[in-house]
Parts: C-alpha cells; structure tokens; sequence
C-alpha cells in the first residue's frame, strides 16, 4: 500500500513498483487507505514523514494496528524521475540527499518483504 498526498510522488514511485510487478494500491489520505486495508490487507505500507495533515508515524501506527503484520517503509527522500528534477530545477531548488534509483526503492522493497511472515 502506498499512502502519499503529493501526486507526483506517489505517481512515481507506484509506476516504479508496478514495473518490477508489485500489485500497488494506492491512497491519498488516511480514510482512504483505512477502507483500502479493510478490502485488502497489505503486507508492506510505503508513506512519507508527512501525510495529509498528519504525521506518516502516526499514520503508520494507526494503520499497522488495524493490520498488524504489515512493514512499513517511510520514505524521506525523491526518486531520480524527469518529473521531479524537471520541477527543481525550473523552480531553482537543491534536493537533499540526493535522489534515489527506482532500482534502488524495488531492491529495499525487496528487503522488506523477505522479513513479512507469511
């Protein structure tokens, strides 16, 4: 499951996992991502350290109590996509860290999901 509020964000990194054939649900806010998990339970919750008027920890422990084998990965920083460089450096800002490969998100995806109990 991938909760975001950002679209481009989300936007990037689900076409980065669907590519390397991970099935991704995704959700703009916390409402909706309680609904999803109550349809579907996920093994693994991606989010960012803010979410829609609240914190992505919060957010995560509320979710993961309502799906208690569920790992979570937060992301803090950016893909390496056009979309998002495109936007810094018409807009003239720094990225830190630097961004990340979609090889790199698929691979610590990977990672995670070795350690969800079946």
């Amino acid at each position: 499951m991938l909760l975001g509020s950002e679209p481009v964000r989300q936007s990037v990194i689900r076409e980065a996992l669907e590519g390397a054939g991970y099935l991704v649900l995704a959700a703009n806010n916390l409402g909706s991502a309680v609904t999803m998990l109550a349809d579907c339970p996920a093994d693994l919750l991606i989010t960012h350290p803010y979410v829609a008027e609240i914190p992505g920890h919060e957010a995560a422990k509320y979710l993961r109590a309502k799906n208690p084998g569920m790992a979570v990965l937060l992301v803090a920083g950016f893909l390496d996509d056009d979309r998002i460089r495109n936007s810094a450096v018409l807009e003239r800002y720094e990225i830190f860290p630097p961004p990340f490969t979609a090889a790199q998100l698929v691979e610590k995806v990977r990672e995670i999901l070795k350690t969800v109990p079946d």
